[in-house]
Parts: C-alpha cells; sequence; structure tokens
C-alpha cells in the first residue's frame, strides 16, 4: 500500500478527486470513468465488504492509522495531504476521515435483481441525490428487497447519495431500469404487482392496500417536485396513497417510501 504524501496538486493521479462540489461535472465523469465515491470509515468498509475494488485513497496523515487495517491491497494508493490542500482539492472539507475512488461494479440485469424478491421499490426521475440515498437506508432498515431506477433517476453511487444512505446502497440489490412500458413489463414478467404512491381519486389507502398485499408487490415512487408520470401511474396495476392530515396532500419522497415500506413489512410480519 504506497503511502504517498502530496505537497502540490499537479499530479495526474489525484483526478478522481477533483472538483466535487460540481454535481454536474461528477454526474458526467464518474459512471463514464468507471468509478463512484466512498466516505468515512463505515461507507468504505461496507463497500468493501461488498466486494467492491478501492482504486485511490485520499486522508490526513491524522487519520492513516485507522485507514492502514481496512486495506488489504498493497497496489491501493493512499495519498495524504494536509487539510487544506485536501480542500483546495476536492472543494469542501474532508472531515470523515478519508474518501476512496472505487472501481464501479456493474450493474445486474433487472431479471437477475428481481427473481428472489418480493418487496421492491422502483423510483421514477427521482433527481435529489439525498432522497435517493434516504430511499436506499429505508430499503435497507425496513427488510425490502431491491431498487430499481429509471433512466432519468439520479445515479445512486453518488457521493451524496452514498453517505445519506450509510452505505446501504452498497449492499441493497440495485440496477437500472428501461423506459416504460418495458420497465412494467419487466416488473410483470417477474409477478409483481405495480403499486404507485401517488395522490388520485380512485387511489386505496395505503393501510387498506396494506392489509391484504399481493404476494410481490413494486412501490413506484416519482419525482419531488410533479410525483410520477402519466405514464408511470397508467403502467401501474393499483394507485395507493398514504392518509393525510390538516390539508397536507403528501409526504416527501423519502418520507413516503418509509411510510409504504413500514406498513408492508407490518402486514408480512403479522401475517407470518
Amino acid at each position: 500500500m504506497p503511502v504517498i504524501r502530496i505537497v502540490d496538486l499537479d499530479d495526474d493521479r489525484l483526478s478522481d478527486f477533483t472538483r466535487l462540489t460540481d454535481v454536474n461535472l461528477r454526474r458526467k465523469l464518474e459512471p463514464a470513468g468507471g468509478l463512484y465515491l466512498a466516505e468515512s470509515p463505515k461507507v468504505i468498509e461496507r463497500a468493501l465488504r461488498a466486494g467492491h475494488r478501492p482504486r485511490a485513497v485520499l486522508t490526513q496523515e491524522r487519520w492513516l492509522d485507522q485507514l492502514i487495517p481496512l486495506l488489504d491491497d498493497e497496489s491501493v494508493p493512499v495519498f495524504v495531504a494536509e487539510p487544506a490542500l485536501l480542500e483546495e482539492l476536492t472543494g469542501y472539507n474532508l472531515h470523515r476521515g478519508f474518501l476512496a475512488s472505487m472501481h464501479r461494479p456493474e450493474l445486474p440485469e433487472a431479471a437477475e435483481v428481481l427473481r428472489n424478491a418480493t418487496r421492491v421499490v422502483v423510483l421514477e426521475e427521482i433527481v435529489d441525490h439525498t432522497n435517493v440515498g434516504a430511499i436506499f437506508r429505508s430499503v435497507a432498515g425496513l427488510g425490502a428487497d431491491a431498487v430499481l431506477v429509471t433512466p432519468t433517476t439520479a445515479d445512486p453511487l453518488y457521493r451524496r447519495s452514498v453517505r445519506v444512505s450509510m452505505g446501504t446502497v452498497l449492499q441493497v440489490p440495485w440496477t437500472r431500469l428501461p423506459a416504460w412500458p418495458q420497465a412494467a413489463d419487466l416488473l410483470h414478467e417477474a409477478g409483481f404487482t405495480i403499486a404507485a404512491l401517488a395522490l388520485a381519486d380512485d387511489a386505496v389507502p395505503l393501510d387498506v392496500f396494506a392489509a391484504d398485499p399481493p404476494e410481490r408487490v413494486a412501490v413506484l415512487l416519482g419525482s419531488e417536485g410533479d410525483g410520477l408520470s402519466r405514464t408511470a401511474v397508467a403502467n401501474a396495476d393499483v394507485v395507493v396513497t398514504i392518509p393525510m392530515a390538516h390539508g397536507v396532500d403528501s409526504l416527501n419522497v423519502a418520507s413516503a417510501a418509509a411510510v409504504g415500506l413500514w406498513s408492508l413489512r407490518t402486514s408480512l410480519r403479522t401475517s407470518s
């Protein structure tokens, strides 16, 4: 494990870590470059446990002793620098110990992810990385099996998504779906009932739906502003709504995911 102490930023090997706060740039560079970024000891440990391979690590001198036991690959370079230089490189204060660029794993086919699943979440056009990460954390904590994302949904392996999820995006199976109606065809072929969480005159209250749910359910969630597209709702088998009070019509999408998954999880536990 070569430890490289840097005193300036004129080193091509640091390119994985430049301009991390430029979201538009990173959205293009990270998937195309075959990498994602894992931040903090817990997240990096989960990435390694999932079998993901690090490409390089960035840290401060004071964190080096904590980092060494995590890495058993002697070829991974570890770049060490003073906090001010690291902030100049990345664009923010690296206060979580260390940052690793990881080789991005190849996504599985949707049919493989769905094969043994009974509860999955489908994200349509959710562009906020914080919401994506929070949903993955709910999926992991509330016992769902997988997440499937549409082509225009934010990258679950973007640094903020990984961090907010507490690394659960590295342990929950996920993949991308094609556009509608092909996405619905894949879910139906796997035996899933598509339940769209949305507002509609004929929507079924969540507690009613969760009292006697289908064996295999795909919970469909839409974008932060407009919710699900008309096409998505048209491809769903049922529209489900969360009963609300005090004139509030809906929850934040991450909160709605947690409520929906908890309701379905409760019905499974009480029926077992």
